[in-house]
């Protein structure tokens, strides 16, 4: 068994270490706390062709795979950029890939390229108020006009809104109660985030400051049948084909960011004196440090064995779960015990740790929660009856 990258992986994750480090600490700080998109960031990613990772060759993409996604975002994580430089690439990876899978070839040609380059960015909107997890539940509704679509309801935690041109966005086609199968009845659509009718409401939040999440209020948008992605009540099959490489890739940014706390904390605990000796020595603070990085490189093992079975097209549920889990789990105890290292003064700005704390939290909470990984372990390896 070979856990070894191979030396184009190596020549990647390289370079894309020392694009990421030319954006020091105190350009992420600032991001953070002016709420500034990183738009230089991520030109100059665009610039070296790092957005289009996934994306096939023949549409302007280096048509890698999603071993090399997470090598990509888990440099930029690990250089202290956070979720503030990880979600923006990550947006060019992620929503794209319906358009890959399911388009038509027009679609394809056209947007594609854009993404690529960085001259098109796009959102996601799925999740709804009163739905929540329970996807099938969602309201939003798209009705047939001609060569239109009609689209009405509200969307909620919508990402990248402010600064997209499209979104991805899951609506209902057919009612809940008209359709054979509850996953049945959703369209994936690219809408354009320009039409009229739309709403855009942006979320205070804890953490990732510099990328917006939004409500998203559609009132008779009327949006192009030439934009649907994929089948007409395919929907939710065309998304959830992309779920577990998405837990992969977060996972992937989760070790990022607890990786980045961690080296901060390792600084710190050799450099901070207390009693003529440095913290460090210390077992109190030697231990959570040790815990924090045994976590760390225990749940990377498990991403990068979900992503060789996802290259090679194998089933990776179970991985892909597992992996999400072990390194929400695994950054937010690095990124905790970091703060604590720094005593006080980690609840201070000046050390970079606390926004990192803050950002490392909404790995349990998404693109899945906590609760809801273990669920599919339990149901789906396990063999336990449904829980939910």
């Amino acid at each position: 068994m070979d856990f070894s990258l191979t030396e184009d992986q190596r020549m990647i994750q390289e370079q894309v270490r020392q694009l990421a480090e030319s954006f020091d600490l105190e350009y992420w700080r600032e991001r953070d706390s002016k709420k500034s998109y990183p738009h230089d960031f991520v030109n100059t990613f665009a610039e070296s062709g790092w957005l289009g990772v996934a994306i096939p060759e023949e549409y302007g993409g280096a048509g890698l795979g999603i071993t090399e996604g997470c090598i990509v975002l888990h440099e930029i994580c690990a250089s202290g950029a956070g979720t503030s430089g990880s979600s923006p690439i990550h947006f060019a990876m992620f929503p794209p890939m319906p358009v890959v899978k399911y388009g038509t070839e027009e679609q394809k040609q056209e947007y594609l390229p854009k993404v690529a380059s960085g001259e098109m960015k796009l959102g996601f909107s799925i999740t709804e108020p009163d739905a929540g997890t329970d996807t099938t539940r969602i309201t939003t509704k798209a009705v047939r006009d001609g060569n239109d679509f009609i689209i009405s309801g509200k969307k909620v935690w919508s990402t990248n809104l402010q600064n997209a041109d499209r979104t991805l966005i899951l609506v209902r086609t057919t009612p809940y109660e008209q359709c054979e199968k509850k996953t049945l009845g959703m369209s994936l659509f690219l809408m354009d985030l320009k039409s009229e009718g739309i709403t855009i409401r942006e979320i205070e939040k804890l953490g990732r400051a510099a990328v917006d999440s939004n409500e998203l209020f559609l009132d008779e948008v009327r949006v192009p049948a030439a934009d649907l992605i994929g089948e007409e009540g395919q929907g939710f099959y065309h998304l959830i084909s992309g779920l577990n490489p998405e837990r992969l890739l977060i996972a992937a940014e989760a070790i990022g960011i607890g990786k980045a706390a961690l080296k901060l904390a390792v600084n710190y605990a050799n450099e901070r004196t207390v009693f003529n000796r440095p913290i460090g020595q210390n077992q109190g603070i030697q231990f959570p440090l040790a815990k924090a990085y045994t976590g760390l490189e225990t749940a990377e093992l498990m991403i990068y064995r979900g992503a060789w079975l996802f290259d090679n097209d194998h089933p990776c549920g179970p991985e892909a779960n597992m992996a999400k889990y072990a390194a929400a789990e695994a950054g937010f105890e690095a990124c905790d015990s970091a703060l604590q290292t720094h005593g006080g003064m980690g609840y201070a700005k000046e050390y970079h740790v606390e926004r990192l704390w803050r950002e490392i939290r909404l790995y349990k909470l998404a693109p899945v929660s906590q609760e809801m990984a273990l669920n599919y372990i339990g149901e789906h390896v396990l063999n336990l009856p449904k829980s939910y």
